[in-house]
């Protein structure tokens, strides 16, 4: 075993400069492009957070007209598409279906400055504007339901659920699913965005580098804590549970989901602003027992953990699966909203790094033997 120390999954390692976002992990604090996040989901739309993330400065009333048309006229799929998403194995993920629809859209891209620092993504968006769709579609093929075409007068949250569900969201509704999509959007070299600055400093297309962060995504410590959440919340039904679920799982050392985040050691954002979102459709559906028994859990881990001097806060993941589960979504579809939302920050990191690409390229501390002696065939055991 060698004595040479290294960071195991790059942990501290600083692998590569960024404007896109800053997470201030001991400040509980979250930048797109210097604006803060509760800046952001208090006053912009998808749409308009997806164009800042890929060009880096905030819309004229002009320009975002002009972007949210282009964004919400790429929305269509075409037939072939269509009809491969019908086909797919029903019972298998949706993330399955995400990660190979992705390469499909790519085979109805011109792709002939796809390899240059200039690619035409920011023109056609159609990463961006077609995964709500193909996640929609796949749920409702799945369950035996007609496929509902986009519409365009609608926001990039209301469409989904629009295309969900099949009947417009309320105003609240959809303006709830925009932000929550702002929230998620972006977070800086996480293991799907790293994935997708790796696959793109070889100058691959945009498609398979998008492909192959939703195959990142899709994997069970990056993706889909939301959905463990409410299997949590499920477990233990009630919050007068709440205590003794936590206090058992605690002794069997068992991981609390959604508590705790890797890089904040302090309120992450995104959770305050998302549980503001469910105290909101909590009341208006009169339904909250969900979020009363997030908050005993909350309350009685954090109790636990002060305790032992580790003060250890809800992130995002906490509360959203809650707030989906108000807006009608079923959970299969959580890790799918994931790549939704966060296809314009990987987009943005696509383009970032092939401005001033250099192939990855780290060293492995190699552990094996050398020098063996070649054994004949016949005489190894």
């Amino acid at each position: 075993m060698s004595d040479t120390k290294y960071a195991k999954g790059l942990e501290g390692v600083i692998a590569g400069e960024s404007r896109i976002c800053k997470v201030d992990g001991e400040q509980g604090r979250l930048y797109y492009f210097g604006y803060r996040i509760k800046d952001l989901a208090a006053n912009a739309t998808f749409e308009e957070v997806t164009y800042l993330l890929l060009y880096g400065e905030l819309p004229t009333v002009s320009e975002l007209k002009d972007f949210s048309i282009r964004m919400r006229k790429s929305r269509e799929l075409k037939e072939p598409i269509l009809q491969m998403i019908k086909s797919f194995p029903r019972d298998s993920h949706p993330m399955e279906l995400l990660q190979s629809t992705i390469n499909f859209l790519s085979g109805y891209i011109d792709h002939k400055i796809e390899h240059s620092p200039t690619c035409n993504c920011r023109q056609t968006l159609h990463q961006i504007a077609q995964i709500p769709p193909v996640v929609a579609a796949f749920h409702r093929f799945r369950n035996g339901l007609d496929y509902v075409p986009p519409r365009d007068d609608l926001s990039h949250g209301a469409n989904f659920l629009w295309q969900l569900k099949g009947v417009e969201p309320d105003k609240d509704d959809a303006e709830i699913m925009d932000k929550c999509l702002i929230l998620h959007a972006e977070h800086s070299f996480n293991a799907s965005t790293f994935t997708a600055r790796v696959v793109a400093s070889t100058l691959s297309t945009c498609y398979c580098s998008i492909s192959a962060a939703i195959g990142s995504l899709f994997g069970s410590l990056h993706g889909g804590a939301n959905e463990k959440v409410m299997a949590m919340v499920n477990d233990i039904g009630d919050e007068d549970n709440a205590g003794p679920w936590v206090e058992k799982a605690l002794a069997e050392k068992r991981k609390v989901m959604g508590m705790g985040h890797r890089v904040y050691k302090a309120e992450d954002p995104r959770a305050v602003i998302m549980e503001g979102f469910l105290g909101r459709l909590s009341e208006k559906s009169g339904e909250s027992s969900d979020l009363k028994v997030l908050k005993e859990v909350e309350k009685v881990f954090r109790e636990k953990m002060e305790k032992k001097g580790k003060p250890i806060y809800p992130n995002v993941d906490f509360f959203s699966g809650a707030v989906y589960s108000q807006l009608g979504i079923p959970s299969n579809l959580f890790t799918p909203i994931f790549a939704v939302a966060r296809a314009s920050g990987w987009l943005a990191h696509i383009l970032e790094q092939r401005s001033d690409n250099r192939i990855f390229r780290p060293k492995a501390l190699y552990t094996g033997d050398v020098e063996l002696p070649w054994p004949v065939l016949e005489e190894r055991k």
